[in-house]
């Protein structure tokens, strides 16, 4: 089994869900599907088969938040060699072709979103900015163009 590295806040984010779901979804659901099947016919009930799909997805969704818990390997930023970028590190980079200032906080797969300047260390920008200190260019072959990222800040916030 694999381990998938995650923030404390990301294994928190995903644990808040899933207590959300057994503690206050699963039991109204449960007692949506009740109230539908006191009103007679299942067949032609529609509120009946909308509590059944929204059951489904609740547990699909309890299932995959648990196997995501159980294969997260839990890293704290703040124990790791902070003068090199390494999982957890915020990053300022700059383009150096269009000079454009960027920063990325790299995370794991599990809570890569990139909107949020959140990329997984295992993209390709990820890769490339691993290792790296300060006055690095890190180097990303991206389908229409070679991207040069100088790294100009690093923290562990």
């Amino acid at each position: 089994m694999n381990r998938v590295p995650m923030t404390p806040e990301g294994y928190q984010k995903l644990k808040d869900e899933l207590d959300r779901l057994l503690k206050v979804e699963r039991p109204k659901n449960i007692q949506d599907i009740a109230e539908a099947r006191a009103h007679g016919d299942l067949s032609e009930n529609a509120e009946y088969h909308a509590a059944k799909e929204r059951q489904s997805f609740i547990e699909g969704r309890i299932q995959e938040l648990q196997a995501k818990l159980a294969m997260a390997d839990v890293i704290d930023p703040a124990k790791i060699n902070q003068s090199r970028v390494a999982f957890g590190a915020k990053v300022k980079v700059i383009d150096t072709e269009a000079d454009t200032e960027y920063e990325f906080t790299l995370v794991g797969p599990e809570e890569a979103d990139v909107k949020a300047g959140k990329i997984s260390i295992s993209s390709p920008v990820g890769k490339a900015l691993i290792g790296k200190e300060v006055g690095d260019v890190a180097v990303v072959k991206a389908p229409a163009r070679t991207i040069e990222y100088e790294i100009i800040e690093i923290s562990f916030a």
